[in-house]
């Protein structure tokens, strides 16, 4: 591409975006159907069954994908033990090469796979050629990292020995067998990310992803293919987590696990790899209940925007999306009024047009959830000030589409405590910046926080909030946007098991044990 794109920066995009982005769509419409399958060992592989994919936009079906059983899933790790001696052998500079060599190939199809995260996960081209772009910036960055740092493998002093020489060096050296289990929001890039860390640092990767987006992680498996990465290196399954899944997260082999989901099924993961004969690494990011602050010295220009952004882009179906305003009595009736202006404004649709900026959510089961938390949100205290409802008319009737919803509510209701990931925005009056970041921080979960207002509110905010990724007066979102080389995404509390962050220079090394070596002459 001629520009850089990142979610910062793609609200005001060149002409020839959306020219390039218009004839891969076609392309992509015109391949749809197609039978897709596993890779285990080196090959493509039928899986034990298949199913239809459909979009959430539509109903329309995207493609025939396979299910792995229990032992194509053992043959997958088996395929990775084998390949691990030699891969973990292999120079820094061949698995660097390889990992640039995936981030270009990303880079090339950026505009078919973006296409094809549309229409798969209902995300609008801007979001989906975003995610593109950062699953090729977690291979070249992370191929980066890992140079920068010489492979981790570093001299330390000699012993102080008089009659020996006494060398010392730290290594740190690759676990094995790796398993990444991404998620149905980010499918591409919560893959790429782990894949991309695991292969650089010399693991071998089996990666699943979610049943409801299959489509988009056979893709990222075809430029790992492409790029000549050697057989077993990297293997994909796929399947229901309850076999699938737990076939691979079960396994004796698995000498690691990064996963992306629910806080219960990413708690269990890191309890079952600390359970066994000896503690496996497991990173775990674990979802979010993000909250923003608006002080009565916000800019509203700026807090409305983020905040609309940050509630409703994707449908709320990000960890990182903003859930909960506390806002100040100066200014939380001027900000109520001005969300319920940009809310009606929001153009809803077919996300792979241009016109349309919010697409359906992902399932029919998200409807449903949907459903039933407007109407928790009509009791107790609290009062739908906007959306609440299915949109099922017209052009919007085979799809699994729902209004951006804001509601008003005392700062104990319940659901103020609930990861409900859709487009729900609820609203509490608080007293001071001080009470909102208290509620803020009233929550097992502590993933992203915003803040608009005063500098010297800003500062006592950042000493305060328990949350890993914070943004302050940021109109490109109030709490969602990291970008990889730009902004560390990191959780706390049960947002993240390891207290690392995503595309920071901590990431690569939760996938290596240090050995320390002494060797005397």
């Amino acid at each position: 591409m001629s520009f850089k794109l990142t979610y910062a920066t793609m609200f005001n995009p060149p002409e020839e975006m959306h020219v390039r982005f218009e004839a891969a769509l076609a392309t992509v419409r015109a391949g749809l159907g197609a039978h897709h399958r596993l890779a285990i060992g080196g090959a493509d592989v039928e899986g034990s069954t298949s199913y239809v994919k459909k979009s959430p936009i539509d109903g329309a079906p995207l493609g025939h994908f396979p299910v792995a059983d229990r032992a194509q899933v053992a043959a997958a790790v088996a395929a990775a033990k084998a390949a691990f001696p030699d891969w973990r052998a292999t120079p820094i500079a061949e698995r660097v090469r390889l990992s640039r060599r995936v981030a270009a190939l990303i880079e090339e199809r950026v505009y078919s796979i973006a296409a094809a995260l549309c229409l798969e996960v209902g995300k609008n081209r801007m979001e989906a050629i975003g995610e593109t772009q950062e699953a090729a910036d977690f291979f070249s960055g992370y191929a980066d990292d890992f140079l920068k740092n010489e492979g981790f493998n570093r001299a330390l002093a000699d012993d102080p020995l008089a009659d020996f020489k006494s060398h010392n060096r730290s290594v740190l050296k690759p676990h094995g067998v790796w398993a990444v289990i991404a998620p149905f929001n980010f499918p591409l890039a919560l893959a790429a990310g782990p894949v991309a860390a695991a292969l650089v640092t010399g693991n071998t990767v089996v990666v699943k992803g979610a049943t409801d987006t299959p489509w988009s992680v056979r893709l990222l498996a075809d430029c790992v293919r492409d790029a000549g990465y050697p057989p077993g290196v990297f293997n994909l399954i796929a399947g229901e987590g309850a076999i699938a899944g737990e076939a691979l997260v079960g396994h004796p082999d698995i000498a690691g696990i990064t996963f992306t989901g629910s806080y219960g099924v990413g708690m269990d993961l890191c309890r079952r790899m600390l359970a066994g004969p000896y503690a496996r690494p497991c990173i775990a990011e674990m979802g979010g209940k993000n909250a923003c602050i608006v002080t009565d010295a916000a800019d509203l220009d700026r807090a409305v925007t983020g905040i609309v952004r940050s509630a409703f882009g994707m449908g709320g179906q990000k960890c990182s999306a903003l859930s909960r305003v506390y806002a100040t009595p100066g200014v939380a009736d001027h900000l109520v009024s001005r969300l319920l202006t940009a809310i009606a404004a929001i153009r809803i649709g077919d996300p792979t047009r241009r016109e349309n900026w919010l697409g359906p959510v992902i399932s029919a089961r998200a409807v449903g959830n949907f459903t039933g938390f407007a109407a928790q949100l009509r009791g107790q205290g609290s009062e739908v000030k906007a959306g609440g409802e299915r949109l099922d008319s017209g052009a919007l009737a085979a799809g699994c589409f729902v209004a951006p919803t804001l509601a008003i509510a005392p700062p104990l209701h319940p659901l103020f405590g609930v990861e409900m990931f859709l487009p729900i925005l609820m609203v509490a009056r608080v007293a001071t910046a001080a009470e909102g970041i208290a509620h803020a921080n009233d929550s097992a979960l502590g993933l992203t926080a915003g803040f608009y207002g005063s500098a010297a509110e800003a500062n006592y905010f950042l000493e305060h909030i328990e949350a890993g990724t914070t943004y302050i007066n940021r109109p490109q979102g109030a709490t969602t946007g990291a970008w990889p080389g730009y902004q560390a995404f990191v959780g706390w509390k049960g947002s993240g098991s390891t207290n690392k962050a995503i595309g920071s220079f901590y990431y690569l090394p939760q996938y290596l044990r240090e050995q320390s070596q002494t060797v005397v002459e």
